[in-house]
């Protein structure tokens, strides 16, 4: 077992953490950001890695430059926020949680980004941290297949668990114990940071493209000039090409707009039309300052008219 230290922030860093306590390592200090407003009632609250660590039992810092005096002989980083300046990993050597499978995704958002790009796969990689963004070398690594439905948080949480041993497996030997590290081989990609509009869904793109927006789980659109984030849905092969009026096989069911025609974003009951041939079926939905609906009880509710659309 090691002496560590433990760099981390957001929850995606707790289960990382309780790890290490569990595998008998001696978490030395745990390093987080400063406490900021968080949530509607904008209360000043920890990070989830410092709740966790004063759950642990473990001290805590907010100052980087701490870590050089605990006498550890490793840290260890899991969404930590920040760069590590050399002047700290030329005193105390460091290995990280990277959620990718580098160099493809350096950066950010490897996660989001891979699924906006729709990669068939992603993946864990232990890796040695460089005073570059996500260039060291890597010790260890795991790849998984995403599925075409998998959202960021099942997919991140699947991550975090093949994560969580790779550092069981991989440092009970300590700094002594970890495998040499192999140069990452290909052509770097970087997941920039994702931005508010990338949230927004834009009906004109491909249904494939829209549903890998939802995925992320932050997606909204507009309805009736309010905003209406769109929580759940799948992509509906099998729609009717731009320009053929919408139709809903029958009898209408609970909000259908008949007549809506094939412009993106009209519905037709909990279809939406998209700048391709197959289309968008919505699962749960929330309107801006309500809770989160079934989308058949938002129909119910909202009854959109013939010539209603999403987006407007």
């Amino acid at each position: 077992m090691a002496r560590l230290v433990y760099l981390g922030t957001p929850a995606t860093a707790v289960a990382p953490l309780h790890t290490l306590v569990d595998a008998g390592h001696d978490v030395a200090l745990v390093v987080t950001r400063a406490d900021k407003r968080r949530g509607r009632g904008n209360e000043v609250l920890p990070s989830p890695v410092k709740a966790a660590a004063h759950q642990l039992g473990l001290p805590v810092t907010d100052r980087l430059d701490d870590v050089l005096a605990v006498g550890a002989e490793l840290g260890v980083v899991v969404a930590y926020g920040r760069i590590i300046p050399a002047a700290v990993l030329d005193h105390l050597p460091m290995v990280n949680l990277h959620f990718s499978l580098l160099p493809r995704w350096r950066g950010a958002a490897p996660v989001e980004r891979a699924i906006l790009e729709g990669d068939a796969e992603t993946g864990v990689c232990l890796m040695a941290v460089a005073a570059g963004l996500d260039t060291g070398g890597i010790y260890a690594e795991c790849d998984t297949l995403i599925d075409d439905d998998e959202t960021v948080d099942e997919l991140r949480s699947r991550l975090v668990a093949m994560g969580c041993d790779l550092l069981e497996e991989h440092l009970k030997g300590g700094v002594a114990g970890l495998p040499l590290a192999r140069d990452q081989i290909g052509v770097p990609s970087y997941a920039e940071k994702i931005l508010p509009h990338e949230y927004e869904i834009v009906w004109d793109q491909p249904a494939v493209q829209i549903h890998r927006v939802i995925r992320l789980g932050r997606a909204w659109t507009t309805f009736r000039g309010r905003r209406l984030r769109i929580l759940r849905a799948t992509e509906a092969p099998g729609g009717m090409p731009v320009g053929e009026p919408a139709t809903t096989g029958g009898a209408p069911g609970p909000g259908a707009a008949v007549g809506a025609g094939s412009v993106p974003g009209a519905l037709d009951g909990p279809t939406v039309t998209t700048g391709s041939e197959s289309r968008i079926r919505l699962i749960t939905v929330q309107p801006e300052g309500k809770r989160r609906l079934e989308v058949q009880d938002w129909l119910r509710g909202v009854r959109p008219g013939p010539h209603e659309r999403l987006g407007v």
